[in-house]
């Protein structure tokens, strides 16, 4: 069984997201949305909050998994005898990234994992994440860049912290 890890701190996830999850979910046997754990990074949705509106958007497919992780890819990787890494490019900057990690991750495993690059579809190669949260945060319309089901969420969580809600 071909299983592929898609990676990705998905706050929020976006339409450019959904549509490599949806398409690798056709290419392989499996996909696992893996929701990398930034100890770091306070992210404007929890990680728990995050898992959860990705399982809610893909719950109607059987092949794919959300769930988190923290540390090295390659270890979580290894804990669920996954081979491959999903990874979308949306400008010529993201393959220069892209193909230095596919490489140290490549080491990192003795040549175990492999990157696969999956070009982003035209309709969404400008949209990331923190251009959402940009947006967001100067109380733009995001209608268009995250998924239908998860705006009113999303639009919630924003109007929590602008009042003053605590970051968990």
């Amino acid at each position: 069984m071909k299983v592929a890890v898609y990676p990705g701190s998905f706050d929020p996830i976006t339409l450019g997201h959904m549509d490599i999850i949806l398409r690798a979910s056709k290419v392989f046997d499996k996909v696992v949305v893996a929701v990398l754990k930034n100890v770091e990074k306070k992210g404007l949705f929890t990680i728990g909050e995050r898992v959860e509106m990705i399982r809610t958007l893909v719950a109607k497919y059987d092949n794919i998994e959300v769930v988190s992780f923290q540390g090295l890819l390659v270890d979580f990787m290894s804990s669920i005898d996954a081979q491959i890494i999903i990874k979308g490019l949306r400008v010529g900057l993201d393959f220069d990234y892209e193909l230095q990690m596919a490489h140290m991750n490549r080491k990192l495993s003795k040549s175990q994992v492999e990157t696969v690059l999956m070009m982003a579809s035209t309709e969404y190669s400008y949209i990331s994440s923190s251009s959402v949260r940009e947006i967001l945060h100067f109380q733009g319309e995001i209608q268009g860049f995250v998924p239908e089901e998860i705006l009113e969420d999303v639009y919630r969580k924003v109007n929590k912290e602008s009042e003053g809600g605590a970051k968990e």
